[in-house]
This record gives C-alpha cells, sequence and structure tokens, in this order.
C-alpha cells in the first residue's frame, strides 16, 4: 500500500484531501499542529475526522507561532470580517513552509513518498504558499534536501488534488466520498462556549458560500 503523509488542519479543503487520499488506497499518516493559534478548536475537529476518515496514525505537533506573531490568527490583531484585498492580515507568516518541513520530516523517517496538502487558488483569501509554483518549488526542495531522495530511495511528490476547485465542487466531492462534514471546523474567530463559528470571517464565508452553491445547509450548523 502506498504511504502518504496528510497536513490535516480539521477543515474542508484538508479533511476532503484525506478523504480522496483514502479513497485512492493511501496507507494515510495525518500531521496537525497547535501553533497556538486562535482558533485551536480546529485540532478536536482534526482528531475526528482522522477517525472518521481512518487513519494509520494521527501525529499533533506542538511549537508556538504567537512568539513570531504577525498575523491575525497568532496576534492580537482584529480578525476580519469580510474578505479583504491582497494578502490578508489572517496570513501566518511562511506557515506552510513551516508545516510542510515537519510533514516532510515524517514522510522520509516512515518513507512515505507523497505529502498531500489542501492547497486551493481559487476560493481561498490569497494565501502566497498555496501557489502552485510555491507547491513545485517545495517538492524540488525537498528532493535535494533529504538523505532518503538524495541517495535514491525516495522520490517526493507533494500533492495538492484540490488546487484548482472551487469551494463547492470540494464539499461535492466530499460528500460523494462519504466526508461527514459535521466534523469539520473552519471558523478564525470562535465564539463562546463551547465554540460556534462566528459565521463572518472570512474562512466562514468561503465555506458558507460553498456550501449555498450546492443548496445545502452547512451540517456544522445544523
Amino acid at each position: 500500500m502506498k504511504k502518504t503523509v496528510i497536513l490535516l488542519s480539521g477543515g474542508i479543503d484538508s479533511s476532503t484531501t484525506l478523504a480522496l487520499a483514502k479513497n485512492e488506497g493511501f496507507e494515510c499518516y495525518a500531521i496537525s499542529f497547535d501553533y497556538k493559534q486562535r482558533h485551536s478548536v480546529e485540532l478536536e475537529f482534526a482528531k475526528k475526522v482522522a477517525k472518521h476518515v481512518g487513519v494509520k496514525e494521527h501525529l499533533i505537533v506542538s511549537f508556538d507561532l504567537r512568539k513570531i506573531g504577525g498575523s491575525a490568527l497568532t496576534s492580537k490583531i482584529d480578525i476580519p470580517k469580510d474578505i479583504q484585498e491582497g494578502i490578508p492580515v489572517t496570513y501566518v507568516p511562511a506557515r506552510n513552509t513551516i508545516f510542510l518541513s515537519f510533514a516532510l520530516a515524517w514522510a522520509e523517517v516512515i518513507q512515505a513518498p507523497y505529502i498531500f496538502i489542501g492547497a486551493n487558488v481559487v476560493d481561498y483569501s490569497g494565501y502566497p504558499d498555496c501557489r502552485p509554483e510555491y507547491l513545485s518549488a517545495f517538492e524540488c526542495m525537498a528532493n535535494l534536501a533529504t538523505k532518503a531522495s538524495v541517495e535514491g530511495a525516495i522520490k517526493f511528490k507533494i500533492q495538492a488534488p484540490l488546487l484548482y476547485l472551487t469551494k463547492s465542487e470540494i464539499i461535492k466531492k466530499g460528500i460523494e466520498l462519504g466526508l461527514d462534514y459535521s466534523l469539520t471546523w473552519s471558523c478564525y474567530d470562535p465564539q463562546g462556549e463551547p465554540p460556534k463559528p462566528c459565521l463572518r470571517c472570512p474562512s466562514c464565508i468561503y465555506r458558507l458560500k460553498g456550501f449555498e452553491e450546492i443548496g445545502i445547509k452547512d451540517p456544522l450548523l445544523k
């Protein structure tokens, strides 16, 4: 069975990516990150998704990006309540590079040639580390920087199957695969206890738009 490490935040894109990889016959190793993000509740949903889809192992790595800051997700900057032009304040400096580096290290150890990421360039917030040229560059670096690749044991491949899909297309695909979206979380600014989506941040807006376009109520809100 082919092995893959999958970045799993617990959101729609990463959860659908996991479901796709599982459906394609991969042995899935999910990796999530507790980086002291404002919406750390997503980690509880990532655990639910990992169990629901069925992974070989789910690793949660902890570190503190609040010490660096520079983002509304890791500092006291207010979360925007609309879609911003350009790269928004919810961009976390070098986040996908950090995440993919951890995933690459684990992939080398368990000898998994594939790393899946739910990057998207259609319904997304303009993050530079979601672009195809970035992913291609990281793949090139991965095959220059690891013992396994330099010695010819593994040629790493970065897979982003949702890259050019709209949010509604992603949700449709997940439903076809039996993914339960009530187990996923998208909101950047959780409200109350137990936490509920704010329904106004960019991530909530894209999520609501996706479900509305296919005429389905978001099961997380039922």
